[in-house]
């Protein structure tokens, strides 16, 4: 009977570590559920786009650009990192409050031809089934005069005093491109205070 006891006892002691060992697998599961699928994750993939924009506009910077590029690019970057991390780190409804979350509205394009400075181009948005080309095309009417500063005898006499130094033919640098540049409009003063008009 003793045994018998005994056995009952040991039945129950592996009856009571099972149940120990069952629920300590299943807090473990949610736990770990709980962080691979945390609202932090989630926001994650909510946010990617947010995080993809920041990273092309710093794209952007690493090129070459001019100092107002420039400027307008750290703006850029200013409010989408602003947004980014708004986005990671409040919920989606506080998010969507403060920054809407809708989609955006498809502006709507007007089929019109439109002409910019009558001599160089002409714009023309197509109405065929392909409104989304745009086509450029030089206007060939008009032509294209290049004036120089000096005309007809004026041009002729200036030609025959203007002296241009050696290094001055193909400048291989910026500071003697500059003092070939500077040397010609001293030549042009001197030309223009001797020339009999």
């Amino acid at each position: 009977m003793a045994s018998f006891n005994a056995s009952r006892i040991y039945l129950a002691r592996i009856a009571m570590m099972k149940k120990w060992i069952s629920l300590i697998i299943i807090f473990l599961a949610a736990a770990l559920f709980s962080l691979v699928y945390s609202p932090t994750s989630f926001a994650k993939k909510r946010c990617k786009t947010f995080q993809n924009k920041l990273h092309n506009i710093q794209t952007m910077q690493r090129k070459g650009y001019s100092l107002k590029r420039g400027e307008s690019l750290r703006v850029k970057e200013d409010k989408a990192r602003e947004k980014w991390w708004k986005c990671e780190h409040s919920s989606k409804a506080k998010f969507q409050a403060q920054y809407g979350g809708g989609k955006k509205k498809t502006k709507k394009v007007k089929n019109k031809k439109t002409v910019k400075n009558n001599t160089y181009y002409t714009k023309i948005n197509k109405t065929s089934s392909n409104s989304k080309n745009k086509q450029l095309t030089f206007n060939q009417s008009s032509a294209i005069v290049i004036k120089s500063k000096y005309q007809g005898s004026k041009k002729q006499d200036w030609l025959t005093f203007y002296s241009q130094p050696i290094e001055c033919q193909r400048p291989k640098s910026i500071s003697v491109f500059a003092y070939c540049s500077e040397n010609k409009m001293k030549q042009q003063s001197e030309f223009e205070k001797n020339y009999p008009n």
